[in-house]
Formats: structure tokens, sequence, C-alpha cells
């Protein structure tokens, strides 16, 4: 086998697995699962070594350099930096490995995947995988299906395909939807490809309606409007992008008010009680507002990798008690998480990008290439497909997160990598043949990159499997905390490890029997493990003082209980169980004080609060009836 043919081979490799890792992630529930993540990064270091293979067998090995390129490499070195200064660990670790894999996937495609062939068999593959997916979510709300493969689905009544959350499956069809239509109405295809490209488009339509997503309608919306807007202003293509232009204005009308009015989610999710749709958007200012504190007071570097949920309780306010995980807009969380540095290089990397799409569709529309009916046709339709998916993307993410959705912001990425390497050569983008000293810094890179991944992948699976063999035993049984230990022992800087097992022996010595004490101790050790790892956690401190207060060291307790209110002002759940520790010094004019104040933050569901609210008022009045205040005979 020649060097030539070797290179061809290895080019293709690369293919199969980046186009492995963009299906199998939508089909994975967007790979937000631990698991699912460890199969794509699996696979990523399959590319890594491909490319480190192909830069020493390539006969003319390339070295490109696209000018986002150096915004790239900017935030991959700060989120290294950022982690080893981070606060908690393993959160910043988890989020920085994300951002290497999605760092070496775009220096992956944009020197291997250069070829235009390469950018046709992705962009065909996903829109007919879309179009499958769309069918299952179609059926999901026809079916009024409870289920996402064998998972329960947390929104019934409402299409997400492969995905657990019906935005985010709507995030994946707002990047593929209009390089569909653009490859439809610009693009040189065969007539049976158009025509299947024609039912791909009404499948992820309808796909796209039956999310009942807001965000994703607007966000397609803009996304398509864009793209007809473009095409209507070439001669060539003017009257098919005005024509689909009236139908989907047309059809869309009239769809939406015969049918889709009609449906119960339509009700809900559109015409809402105006109570309810101001509820929806306090719930998201509230995010937002916690958000934009955050990077005030750490306003250079931000709170953290992936911090932002687990610093929200010291910002929410009183209306807000669900735990958040995300932002629910991708600008504010990344101030949030990566501070004002962070956002300069990621609106650096913008500018430079735009100014790219710039320069590509001036050589798009003054190229001279020979045949352009078969080559710049494609070329165009990718191009203003990609560019106004990434538009759409960019408008959904003010109200969402799909960059914190594997599945869509690898294929993001992906848009980003093939349109950057789009351009031809020019003065803006740098195409240079590697040298030996390139080459040898690039492998380096390469092996150690994969290797550190490697690592990684070995742990975190090793902790995955004994978590998942946890799951599967009883609740708080001591198989189960045995099992967690197993967990703890691969990944020992996993603060949630830490507290569920302090749970375990905690559960166990609160049942009482001879070794209470010795239980609650090694409770209290687990849970300090924790308040190491994660000194925002709130609830190691009020386990910590629950456990004093259960072996009679209420003196000791108060402090603990102090700390968790501070780290957790407005939470319902810290405010009960500060009242539970009140009444176990008998303390009960306090404890009803922090057992109202839960009650009133959240009453659905409070089980605590109301409770111990009624024992507390009948030994107020018990101790009222036993000290008459009237003199004896009165």
């Amino acid at each position: 086998m020649n060097r030539e043919t070797l290179d061809k081979f290895l080019e293709r490799g690369i293919l199969a697995l980046v186009l492995a890792i963009l299906v199998f992630a939508p089909l994975a529930m967007g790979a937000t699962d631990a698991w699912a993540f460890l199969v794509v990064q699996g696979l990523m270091m399959g590319v890594m070594l491909l490319w480190a293979s192909r830069i020493w067998f390539s006969p003319n090995p390339r070295w490109s350099w696209p000018p986002i390129s150096c915004a790239v490499l900017a935030f991959t070195l700060y989120a290294i930096g950022r982690y080893l200064a981070a606060d908690i660990e393993y959160a910043a670790r988890l989020e920085m490995i994300q951002v290497l894999m999605y760092a070496f996937l775009f220096f992956a495609i944009v020197h291997n995947l250069q070829r235009p062939g390469s950018a046709q068999i992705i962009g065909f593959a996903l829109i007919f995988l879309a179009a499958g997916i769309s069918g299952y979510a179609i059926y999901q709300f026809l079916a009024h299906s409870y289920y996402v493969w064998n998972y329960p689905s947390p929104y019934p009544g409402r299409g997400s395909g492969t995905y657990i959350s019906p935005n985010d499956f709507a995030g994946f069809l707002e990047l593929l939807l209009p390089l569909a239509v653009a490859y439809t109405l610009a693009g040189r295809v065969r007539p049976l490809l158009r025509a299947l490209l024609i039912y791909a488009i009404v499948g992820m339509l309808a796909g796209m309606v039956v999310t009942f997503s807001r965000g994703g309608w607007v966000s397609v919306a803009v996304g398509l409007l864009a793209l007809l807007t473009v095409l209507i202003s070439q001669r060539r293509h003017r009257w098919p992008a005005f024509c689909l232009l009236i139908v989907l204005l047309i059809g869309g009308t009239i769809f939406t008010t015969r049918y889709l009015t009609t449906t119960t989610t339509y009700a809900e999710r559109v015409k809402q009680p105006e109570s309810f749709v101001q509820l929806d958007w306090e719930v998201r200012r509230d995010m937002w507002v916690a958000a934009a504190q955050m990077w005030r007071d750490h306003f250079w570097a931000g709170v953290g990798p992936a911090h932002y949920d687990y610093r929200f309780r010291q910002y929410r306010p009183e209306t807000m008690q669900m735990r958040p995980g995300w932002a629910h807009n991708d600008y504010l969380n990344l101030l949030a998480d990566w501070g004002a540095v962070g956002g300069l290089i990621v609106l650096a990397g913008m500018v430079a990008f735009g100014t790219g799409l710039i320069g590509t569709w001036k050589d798009i529309r003054q190229s001279q290439e020979p045949d352009p009916a078969r080559r710049l046709d494609n070329r165009l339709a990718f191009f203003l497909g990609a560019s106004a998916g990434l538009l759409a993307l960019a408008v959904h993410s003010v109200v969402d997160f799909n960059l914190h959705i594997p599945a869509n912001a690898i294929l993001g990425v992906t848009w980003l990598a093939l349109l950057s390497s789009h351009r031809p050569l020019t003065a803006e983008r740098r195409e240079l043949t590697a040298g030996l000293p390139i080459r040898v810094l690039i492998t380096l890179a390469l092996i150690a990159g994969a290797g550190y991944l490697g690592c990684q992948e070995w742990r975190q699976g090793q902790e995955q499997l004994w978590l998942a063999r946890a799951r599967e035993l009883p609740e708080f049984s001591s198989a189960r905390t045995a099992a967690l230990e197993r967990a703890f022992d691969a990944e020992p800087m996993n603060f949630q490890t830490a507290y569920d097992v302090g749970e375990g022996y905690r559960t166990q010595s609160f049942k009482g029997g001879q070794d209470y004490e010795g239980l609650a101790k090694t409770a209290m050790e687990w849970y300090a493990r924790g308040m190491r790892l994660d000194r925002y956690e709130g609830y190691d401190y009020l386990r910590y003082g629950m456990c004093l207060d259960w072996l009679g060291r209420h003196a000791e307790a108060g402090p603990y209980f102090s700390r968790a209110d501070a780290l957790d002002p407005n939470g319902y759940y810290t405010a009960a169980n500060v009242g539970w520790h009140y009444v176990q010094v008998e303390d009960y004019a306090a404890a009803r004080s922090w057992l109202t104040r839960s009650l009133r933050l959240y009453w659905q569901d409070n089980v605590i609060g109301r409770s111990y609210l009624e024992i507390v008022e009948r030994k107020l009045v018990d101790n009222a009836s036993v000290q008459n205040p009237l003199p004896a005979g009165f």
C-alpha cells in the first residue's frame, strides 16, 4: 500500500468516525448522559489517533489556519488554566474535557475534511437522520407517548424525538432544516435525491411543530427567512425561493389555524393564561438575573467552568426554588462561568468567523471556476444552509442552553469547522506545507490529548459502572452504600457521590440500633469530604449538623446550620431543616419562624415544613397551658 492510498484510507477513517459521532450523539438522547458522552469521547480519541498517523503518512501534509482558529486555541488554553484554578474540580474537569473535545474536533475537521464531498456526505446523512428522528417525534405526539426510547419523558404531549427535552430537539432541527432547504433549492442534486430532500423537509417541519418549542419556532423561522432572503436576491434561485416562502407562509397559517390550535398542547404552550405566561417569563428572568449577578461579582474570570448551577443557591430569589442546571441563556451562562475573559475570546472568534463568511461569500459570487452549475451550486447550498443553521442556533441560545447539549454543540462545531475550511486559499486563510517541527508539535499534542482523554475515559467509565450498579440496589441500603463507595474510589473528586454515601450511613444511623453512633460519625466523615470537594454545597453542612443533633451535640450543630443558610439563604428546604434543628433543641419559637418561612417559600410537597410546624404548634400550645400566668384560686 503506497502513501497516497494509505492517506486516503486514513482520511476516510476520520470521516467515518466524525460521522459516527454526529449520528450517535443525537440518537443517544443528545449524549447528555455520562455513558453516551464516554462513547463520543472514545470515538474522538480514534479521530485523534488517525489524524496523528495521517500527518506522517500523507505525501503532502498541509497546515490550515483559518482566522477563527486563534480564538479556538485561545479559549482551549484559557479553559485549561481556568480549570486548574476552579473551586469545584470535578465539575470544572468535566467541562474542560468537553471544551478539549470540541477543539480537537474543530481542528480535525479543518485539517482533514476539506474536500467538498465530505461536507455533502455529512450534510445529507444528518438531514435524513433528522427526518427519521422527526418521524419518531410525530409518533410520540400522536400516540401521547410518555417515553423516549425506554426512558420516561418529563414532557408528555410534546415530541422530543430521541432527545429528552423538546427544546433540545428543536435546536438540532434548526441546524439542519436550512441546509435541507438550501440543497433543495440551490444544490446540484439528482431528481430522486431532490424528492427525498423535499420529504425530509416536510418531516423536519412537522417534527419542529410537535416540539412546541416557542424558541425553536422563532429561531428556525429566522434561519429560513435569512436563507430565503439571500436566495431571492440571486437571479438564478429567485423564483423557487420566493415560491417556497409563500408556501411556508400560507401553508403554515392554514395548518396553524385549522389544526394546530385545536390541540391540547398548543393551548397549554401558546394560548396560556396571562398569569402562566408571566410565570414562565419570571422563571427565566430569575435565572438570567442570577447569572448576571454572578458575572458582576466575578467579572473577569467568572465563577468557574460549569459552576453556575452549583453557585445558583447563593443568588436565587425567593420565588425560584428549583435547580436550573443552566441559565437558559448561553450568552449569560458563558459570562457567569467564564467571565469577561472568556466572553471576549468568544466574541473575537465570532468576529473572525463573520469576517471569514463575508470573504467566502465574495469568493463564491466572483469565482470563475469551470462548470459552475456542477461545482458552485452545492458549495453555495452548503455555505448558505450551514450559515443559516448557525444563525438559528445563535437566536435560540438567547432563551435556551443548546450549547450545553453535546449533540447540538458537536453539530454546531462541525458547521463552524466546515465553513471555516470552505474558503479557497486567500490572504485570510493560510494553508502551508507542514514542516517537520509543525508535524512533531501536532503529533505530540494529539498523543497527549488522546492519552489524557483515555485516562479520563477509564476513570469515568469505572465510576459510571459502579454508580449504575448502585442505582439498581435498594435506596440507602448497605449494598448500595458499598457500591457508591466503590464509585468514589474510582473518582475521588465527585462531591455528589460523597454526599450520597453520607446519606446512606446517616439513614442507617437514624434507624437506631447498637451502632447508631458509629454510623453517624462515618456519615459525618463523608459529609466533610463533600464540603472539601464543593464548599458551596449547603446540604453537606445541613446533614453534618443533623448528625450532631442526633448525637446530642446541639451546641456544635448550630454553626453548620448557619453555614448552610448562608449558602442557600432563600431555599425552602434549607429553611425547613434549620427549623428541624430548633425543634431538636426545643426552641419552638425559633422553629416556628423557620418552618413558616419555609412554607412561605414553597408550599407544595413541603413535607418537612408542614409536619414539623404541626408538631411545633402543639408544643407551643402545651407549653402555654402549663405556664398559667394567673394566680392560684383566681
